[in-house]
């Protein structure tokens, strides 16, 4: 057994645990990282890179299969060699991690281990047990932690599901063939981009929703991504709950038994894909020896600076159970650095915070939503801009969404937007910066926007609450 000391040390290795390492190393601290597995995190290995490579890769499919609707461009499209896609996948996820985080680490010098960690001591005198693979343990001691291990896939308890050996996000982009079907359960972010990634590569998919699609995000959103998919072949059922899965002995796929609409339905599929949400990963970590409380889905909890119970322990990313953005986990790796080492009491906030779903077309959304304007006393006015008046979607031949605008109707400052467009993740940024200056929809309409450009439709919806924007010219 060792024992080694250090200013700070991480449990976990993803987008929060290197941005905590990298701002306490700029603060001259000792650092060390654990972790258990591949370097990297969920986003760069299982997470945002993979998946969207595979998405940019179904759209390229897509597009071609699509292309009728550019006059004079005839184009094709066979069948995916999906070894081929994966393994693309794979060497381009390894270039970034090894580019990103592996080699990062080193420039900046702090220790790694590989290992389980687990808390061991006191509430007053924290200290971390380290076993690695070939059973060797270490004993680490640190004036502060930082717990940033993430989250994973979560599965409901629906009955014989265990025992179908369903897909998760993360498995479904390591398969070797693309189903002939597939059924997949959720309507979140991550079952939308799966259901029309495995659809575009030549799967025909069903998605089992329980309420709308992207039910948190405007209704104009779920109204839009349904027609799309009907549109592309995908079936979405609405206010289904799954009561029962099993094997089909017939054909090696699965069956699923739903509630839909007051009466029962059975799909059958040659996969299921279970994206219903994820869980933070505390279990192992024996936190309860060193005084850090849990919630209910398992996450640490901490306050507004990413304190936990114990004020030595801090948690970054997923595991707080807060927002699954890698954005949001690099900036509480640092928020939590900033704190823990120099006093700073800087606190989170999540006001004006981008949320996208990258679905073709995609979805941006910034701010307040016109229910939650309301919820919160505020007298809104919102405009609902379609794309059919956008000249940028014109020239795309793709007129499929809109551009929401919430505001306040006193002030006319703007409280909210969202997108359901081509590039709709850069409205959204563009979004940010609006809501953060507090501009009203008139100085927006007064400001520069370039012609033929996405962000042109911000201005154009703004304009829609004074104007009848059908009877404006291509750029009045």
């Amino acid at each position: 057994m060792r024992n080694e000391r250090f200013d700070l040390a991480i449990i976990g290795s993803g987008g929060a645990a290197f941005a905590a390492a990298i701002r306490a190393r700029g603060l001259g601290k000792r650092v060390v990282m654990i972790e258990r597995g591949t370097v990297g995190g969920t986003c760069v290995n299982t997470g945002c890179v993979p998946s969207k490579a595979l998405l940019a890769a179904a759209d390229a499919r897509h597009v071609a299969l699509d292309s009728a609707r550019f006059p004079g461009v005839v184009a094709s499209a066979g069948p995916v060699d999906m070894p081929a896609l994966i393994g693309g996948k794979a060497a381009l996820v390894e270039s970034m991690r090894t580019e990103k985080y592996v080699d990062l680490a080193a420039e900046y010098g702090w220790a790694m281990v590989e290992g389980d960690a687990e808390f061991t001591g006191s509430q007053n005198a924290p200290l971390l047990q380290v076993t690695s693979l070939g059973g060797a343990v270490t004993m680490i001691e640190a004036v502060h932690y930082v717990v940033a291990t993430g989250s994973t896939p979560w599965a409901p308890p629906v009955p014989g599901l265990a025992e179908t050996g369903y897909l998760t996000s993360t498995t479904a982009m390591e398969l070797d063939e693309v189903p002939d079907t597939m059924l997949i359960l959720g309507g979140g972010y991550v079952a939308l981009e799966q259901a029309q990634l495995f659809s575009r590569l030549g799967a025909r998919v069903t998605m089992l929703v329980r309420s709308r699609l992207t039910s948190r995000e405007e209704p104009e959103v779920s109204k839009a991504l349904a027609g799309v998919f009907a549109d592309e072949g995908i079936r979405v059922v609405r206010r289904a709950t799954v009561d029962s899965v099993s094997l089909d002995e017939d054909t090696a796929g699965v069956i699923a038994t739903a509630s839909v609409a007051g009466g029962q339905e059975v799909f059958r599929a040659s996969r299921l894909l279970v994206a219903t949400g994820r869980r933070p990963v505390t279990d192992g970590l024996n936190l309860e020896a060193v005084g850090v409380k849990t919630g209910i889905s398992g996450g640490i909890v901490v306050d507004s600076r990413l304190a936990s119970s114990n004020p030595r322990i801090w948690a970054a990313g997923d595991v707080t159970g807060h927002r699954e953005f890698v954005y949001v986990a690099a900036a509480h790796g640092t928020l939590a650095v900033e704190n823990a080492f120099t006093d700073a009491a800087a606190e989170v906030g999540y006001r004006y915070l981008p949320r996208v779903t990258f679905t073709s077309p995609a979805v941006g959304a910034v701010g307040m939503t016109e229910k939650e304007a309301i919820a919160a006393g505020i007298r809104c006015d919102c405009r609902v801009l379609p794309l059919q008046y956008v000249p940028r979607a014109l020239v795309n031949r793709d007129t499929r969404g809109f551009i929401k605008v919430v505001a306040d109707r006193d002030t006319g400052r703007i409280l909210g937007l969202t997108a359901v467009a081509k590039d709709a993740g850069e409205l959204a940024a563009a979004g940010v910066y609006l809501l953060e200056a507090g501009m009203t929809t008139a100085q927006v309409v007064a400001a520069w926007s370039p012609y033929l450009t996405m962000a042109e439709g911000i201005r154009i919806a703004c304009k829609a609450f004074t104007t009848d924007v059908s009877k404006l010219s291509c750029c009045a």
